[in-house]
C-alpha cells in the first residue's frame, strides 16, 4: 500500500516509516520541509512530500493516491496548541477524503474518564483531534496510548532522569494514580498492522502494556532493572501540576512547555478500558512487553548509542521559515558577528571529528560554567536548557536537536550549522567549518551571527560581547587543541 506518514520528523514517525519500508509498503513522507529527513537512514527509500498540514492548499498533492494516512502530529508545549490540533486534523480529514484514502490511523492519548477531575487540555486535544478524524468519513482507527515507554521518549526521560537523580523526593499525589504503560515496540506494531484493517473497522481501541502500575512503582521498578538502590518517596498534597511541571523541568531535559501537559494528563488514571484490538490484532506469542522489559531495552539503546529518534527530534511550526544564507546579504538589517580561526595541527578528517563531536557529555570546549550557567538561565525562562543533550555521541543528521541548538546544515567532513533555539531577543546561528591547510594540517573557521530582535536585542548583544573572548575564543582554541591531540 501507499501510506503517506505526517510527523516523519517526530519521535513516533520517525520510526514507523522505517518499518512501514520494512513491510513492503511504499511510504510518503509530509514534511514542511523536505530537508529536515534528508539524512534519515531510510531517506532515500521513501517519497518526501513538502506540506504544511496548517495551509490546506499544500496537501492534494501529498494525498494523491494514498491509500492509508497516519497522523501523528500535535503541537504539544506550544502557545494554543489545542486550536492549532484542531484546524491540522480538520485539514487533514478533509485532504484525506477528498483523494479517497482508504484508511486514516491516529495515536491519540487515553480517553479522560469521569473521576472528578477536569481533563486535562492535552487530553481533551488528543480525543477531539479522534472525534474530528472518525468523524471524517473516511474509516478510521484511533490508537489510545497512556505513558510510552522506549529510549528517548519524553515519558521515558522524565521517569528515568527524575528516578536516577533523586535517590529521595517529595512527589506530588498524583504519583500514586494508575497507569498502563505500553513499550514503544508495541505500539508500533500496532501502527504497522492498521494499515492492512479492513474497511469496517471504524473506532477508537485502547492499546496497553500488561503492567498496572502507580507512578512512584514505575520510578522503583525502573530503579531496580537500572540497578539502582530503592528510591525514597514522600507523595504530599500542596505540588500542584504547574509546580510539579517547573520542577520537572529542572531535574529532567523535558522543559516546562512539554512537562506541564505531560504532569496534567498524569492526574488522571490512565487504564485500559478495553483490549479489543486483539480481535484484528492479535497479540504476539510471547504476549505484549512488559514494563521491566521495556525498560531495559530502552536502556540497552541509551548505552549502545542506538536510539532512532528523541522527544526533541520534532520541531514547532513557530521554527524559522528560512535557514541563514552560507554568503547572508543583510539588506537594511543588523547582524552582529564573531568570527574566530585557528590553524590545527592536525588533518581535516580529525578535526571534522572534534567538530562533528561537540555538545552532549563532551561538552563546548570553553567555560563549562558558563555554558552550564546559560543553560539554567534559559530553563528558568521557559526554555530547553542544555540537557537535551545528543542522540548519537558521534553522529548528527540535519534536524535533530543538540542541546539548546538544532542542527541545521551539516556537509559532512565541512560545515555544522547550529541554529540557536534558547529564550532569545532575536535569532542566532552557530557555524564551525573544518578547511584543509596543507601539510598535513587544517583550519578551523567558527563564526557566530545574532540577528537582533528590537531594542532588547541590541542591549542583549552589548551586554554578553565582553564574554565571547572567553567563550567563542576558548572554544575555538580548544576545539584546535583536541583536534591535535585525538591523533
Amino acid at each position: 500500500m501507499r501510506c503517506l506518514v505526517t510527523g516523519a520528523t517526530g519521535y513516533i514517525g520517525g520510526r514507523l516509516a522505517p518499518r512501514l519500508l520494512a513491510e513492503g509498503h511504499e511510504v510518503r513522507c509530509l514534511a514542511r520541509k523536505a530537508g529536515r529527513l534528508r539524512d534519515v537512514p531510510w531517506a532515500a527509500r521513501a517519497e518526501i512530500a513538502e506540506g504544511d498540514l496548517r495551509k490546506p492548499e499544500t496537501l492534494p498533492a501529498a494525498f494523491a493516491g494514498v491509500d492509508v494516512a497516519y497522523y501523528l502530529v500535535h503541537s504539544l508545549g506550544q502557545a494554543g496548541f489545542e486550536a492549532a490540533d484542531r484546524e491540522a486534523a480538520t485539514h487533514f480529514a478533509e485532504a484525506a477524503a477528498a483523494a479517497g484514502v482508504r484508511r486514516i490511523v491516529y495515536l491519540g492519548g487515553p480517553e479522560p474518564k469521569e473521576d472528578g477531575e477536569l481533563p486535562s487540555p492535552h487530553l481533551r486535544s488528543r480525543a477531539e483531534v479522534g472525534r474530528i478524524l472518525l468523524d471524517s468519513g473516511v474509516p478510521t482507527v484511533v490508537l489510545r496510548a497512556a505513558v510510552i515507554i522506549g529510549s528517548g521518549s519524553a515519558s521515558f526521560e522524565m521517569l528515568r532522569y527524575l528516578t536516577e537523580r533523586l535517590p529521595a523526593m517529595v512527589t506530588p499525589r498524583w504519583v500514586r494514580n494508575r497507569i498502563q504503560p505500553i513499550a514503544v515496540r508495541d505500539v508500533l506494531r500496532y501502527l504497522v498492522a492498521c494499515a492492512t484493517l479492513p474497511p469496517e473497522v471504524d473506532r477508537a481501541f485502547d492499546i496497553a502494556g500488561p503492567d498496572v502500575l502507580t507512578f512512584q512503582e514505575m520510578m522503583q521498578r525502573y530503579a531496580r532493572v537500572a540497578g539502582l538502590r530503592r528510591r525514597i518517596i514522600l507523595p504530599v498534597r500542596p505540588l500542584t501540576p504547574s509546580l510539579s511541571s517547573h520542577w520537572v523541568g529542572l531535574i529532567t531535559p523535558v522543559p516546562n512547555s512539554i512537562a506541564r501537559p505531560l504532569v496534567e494528563s498524569l492526574i488522571h488514571e490512565a487504564v485500559a478500558g478495553e483490549h479489543d484490538i486483539a480481535r484484528w490484532i492479535p497479540d504476539p506469542p510471547d504476549g505484549l512487553t512488559g514494563f521491566d522489559q521495556a525498560v531495559a531495552l530502552a536502556l540497552a539503546k541509551v548505552r549502545d548509542a542506538e536510539v532512532e529518534t528523541r522527544w526533541s527530534t520534532a520541531s514547532g511550526p513557530d521554527a524559522p521559515a528560512e535557514p541563514l544564507p552560507s554568503d547572508p546579504q543583510w539588506s537594511g538589517g543588523t547582524a552582529y558577528t564573531d568570527v574566530r580561526e585557528r590553524t590545527v595541527a592536525a588533518p581535516r578528517d580529525a578535526l571534522w571529528r572534534v567538530i562533528e563531536g561537540v555538545g552532549g557529555e563532551h561538552g563546548w570546549y570553553s567555560f563549562p560554567l558558563a555554558w552550564s550557567v546559560r543553560g539554567w538561565l534559559d530553563r528558568l525562562v521557559g526554555g530547553v536548557g542544555l540537557r537535551r543533550g545528543r542522540r548519537d555521541p558521534h553522529r548528527l543528521q540535519v534536524g535533530e536537536a543538540l542541546d539548546f541548538w538544532r542542527v541545521e546544515e551539516i556537509v559532512p567532513g565541512e560545515l555544522l550549522r547550529l541554529r540557536a533555539e534558547m529564550r532569545l531577543p532575536g535569532r542566532a546561528w552557530l557555524e564551525m567549518r573544518a578547511e584543509p591547510d596543507g601539510d598535513g594540517r587544517s583550519r578551523y573557521v567558527q563564526r557566530a551571527v545574532f540577528l537582533p530582535r528590537g531594542l532588547a536585542g541590541h542591549l542583549y548583544w552589548g551586554a554578553v560581547a565582553p564574554f565571547h573572548a572567553v567563550v567563542f575564543g576558548g572554544m575555538a582554541r580548544n576545539i584546535a587543541r583536541g583536534a591535535a591531540h585525538s591523533l
